[in-house]
């Protein structure tokens, strides 16, 4: 498979504002998102449908994917970013022209359940796609210098953003010991685990995979970590990143539970690639954009991980 880096953004160009899942719980959030944009020198457009409801999901599934084709075919597009995560696009993935988004490769940016169409569109375009900020729940409140700092030129710049430091001066750590290159990608582990026996769950072969998660209980996290295992996922990759696990922590002191960190260690530890936790990507404030699909050093024993190569054409 031909993999396909999108062109780098300038000021002025175009960004497409869509809602693939949920819509927006505010709708001021998603205006502040627009202006924190446009304040940074770049025109928006904003999906037509973005602001509808269908229960949980931004309309219905037609009209979703209308914003989603509308914005690759539209030429002056340059960027395309999702309003929030939440459910939903796990239900396009079998409706969307892959060939149309081969043929007009674009910055596409969305975490949390837009790891799916992630996900697809570089298993069935080899596109790379960036796990990074939302107009809505990052760009819609203040966002911090991190995040932004790094966002920015990794879409902007097509130089290797090389080794990552992390906000405060935290520390990634070590469950393993190693040192590997490959080409990163993953995102919700959720989402990832809902993609397996699929058409649409990436080939893993000498991947290093990166994980997130939020609002899943340790039972949770175990049953998801048993499906990949299942699926041979860890005999295939050469390593693994762990973001934020945000309230994924039983919170009821009557119930017997293992921790989160007895369950990662049952499945994780004994693994002989380098893993590492701690990497600042997920349902957090301060994030390092992950870009599918790139080259990237990961260094387990001394705990750093490195870009190796620009995103961005």
């Amino acid at each position: 498979m031909k993999i396909i880096k999108p062109k780098r953004l300038g000021k002025g160009d175009l960004i497409g504002i869509i809602s693939p899942a949920s819509s927006s719980d505010d709708i001021l959030k998603v205006e502040s998102g627009v202006r924190y944009l446009e304040k940074n020198g770049y025109k928006v457009e904003v999906g037509k449908n973005v602001g509808r409801y269908h229960g949980y999901l931004a309309g219905d599934d037609s009209l979703r994917l209308n914003d989603l084709h509308y914005m690759f075919k539209k030429k002056e597009v340059k960027a395309i970013i999702c309003i929030r995560g939440g459910y939903g696009s796990p239900r396009l993935l079998d409706k969307i022209d892959y060939k149309l988004i081969r043929n007009n490769p674009k910055i596409f940016v969305g975490y949390s359940d837009i790891t799916a169409l992630n996900m697809a569109f570089f298993e069935k375009a080899g596109l790379i796609t960036f796990n990074g900020p939302m107009v809505s729940v990052d760009f819609g409140d203040e966002i911090s210098l991190f995040t932004e700092e790094n966002f920015w030129r990794i879409l902007t710049s097509n130089k290797k953003l090389g080794r990552i430091t992390l906000p405060s001066n935290d520390k990634l750590f070590q469950l393993t010991k190693g040192n590997v290159t490959g080409r990163i990608i993953g995102g919700n582990l959720a989402l990832l685990a809902s993609l397996g026996g699929t058409d649409y769950f990436p080939n893993m072969n000498d991947k290093i995979l990166f994980l997130e998660d939020i609002g899943e209980l340790p039972f949770r996290i175990d049953r998801m970590l048993n499906q990949l295992r299942l699926s041979n996922v860890f005999n295939q990759i050469k390593g693994i990143i762990l973001g934020a696990f945000i309230d994924c922590h039983e919170t009821d002191p009557l119930k017997k539970t293992l921790t989160l960190g007895e369950v990662v260690d049952d499945y994780l530890s004994k693994l002989k690639i380098p893993v590492v936790y701690n990497f600042p990507n997920g349902h957090v404030k301060d994030i390092i954009t992950v870009p599918n699909g790139i080259k990237i050093k990961l260094n387990a024993s001394r705990s750093f991980i490195e870009y190796i190569e620009g995103a961005v054409s």
